[in-house]
């Protein structure tokens, strides 16, 4: 994986890290501006702000900030032979970014149809990770590669709802709305998710409702679901209905986050 690839997939796991990057270089030094590294407790994960020293310096730095759980960004200012004791008489200023994640954002995306290849490519430069479940295989694979995407086949996608982790945003956008039912009577029934989206209109969206009561799910669960789900902005046009549902996602998201 790429540099950022790999920055990306810690976040999407959770895992907390400190980015240090080499922002200014004067004099002789080991390494030019814009030189990157990843920290992790276990130490050094990838890249190189120079080596030797400097970098030693930097990785001991880091693992104090990981260590003191302090969040906030700083930047560092080092005389090579002064306060690195290197024989080099450049100066070097680091900036290090600490990231706490509180764990992966997942996000469950049944159906792999027009609306999702639309919205999947939108989701995946965010830090989450996503699952997408369809019995269409020829759909599947016209999902982009993305380290944090995980395709799978499946002829009863329900069946996958009660292995999702706890905290995954639902979205159900099947074939119709015979293959839509069983996912969310499972999703409202076996599991408590913080949000449950349903492609679809009003009128599916109460005929859902009625259907799942009539199948002794409680009136209060058959209500807690998005139908249509996105924000009310855009046209029927498979891009902007995937901009108002990853809208409403990144809106629920951060309403969750403040409630905790």
């Amino acid at each position: 994986m790429t540099f950022y690839e790999q920055l990306v997939a810690l976040e999407n796991e959770g895992v907390p890290f400190v980015l240090v990057t080499l922002v200014e270089a004067i004099g002789s030094t080991p390494q030019d501006a814009a030189a990157k590294m990843l920290v992790t407790a276990k130490g050094l994960h990838c890249g190189t702000v120079g080596g030797g020293k400097v970098e030693a310096a930097a990785l001991k730095l880091a693992a104090e900030v990981l260590e003191k759980g302090d969040a906030k960004p700083r930047f560092v200012t080092w005389t090579l032979k002064g306060d690195v004791g290197m024989t080099c008489g450049g100066s070097v200023k680091f900036y290090f970014e600490p990231h706490f994640g509180a764990g992966p954002w997942n996000i469950a995306v049944f159906g792999a149809g027009h609306i999702a290849q639309a919205l999947i490519p939108v989701l995946t430069p965010l830090p989450c990770k996503i699952t997408c479940a369809d019995p269409r295989s020829e759909w599947l694979e016209r999902l982009p590669h993305a380290p944090n995407l995980h395709a799978i086949h499946s002829e009863s996608p329900e069946s996958l709802v009660p292995s999702l982790p706890d905290g995954t945003f639902l979205l159900v956008m099947t074939m119709g709305h015979a293959t839509d039912l069983p996912i969310l009577r499972r999703a409202l029934t076996k599991r408590s998710f913080p949000f449950i989206g349903v492609i679809g209109s009003d009128s599916k969206a109460e005929i859902l409702r009625r259907e799942l009561i009539a199948d002794g799910v409680p009136p209060e669960k058959a209500s807690s679901f998005h139908c249509p789900v996105g924000l009310g902005f855009g046209t029927n046009h498979p891009h902007e209905i995937a901009l108002s549902i990853a809208a409403q996602l990144l809106s629920e998201r951060d309403r969750v986050l403040a409630e905790n």
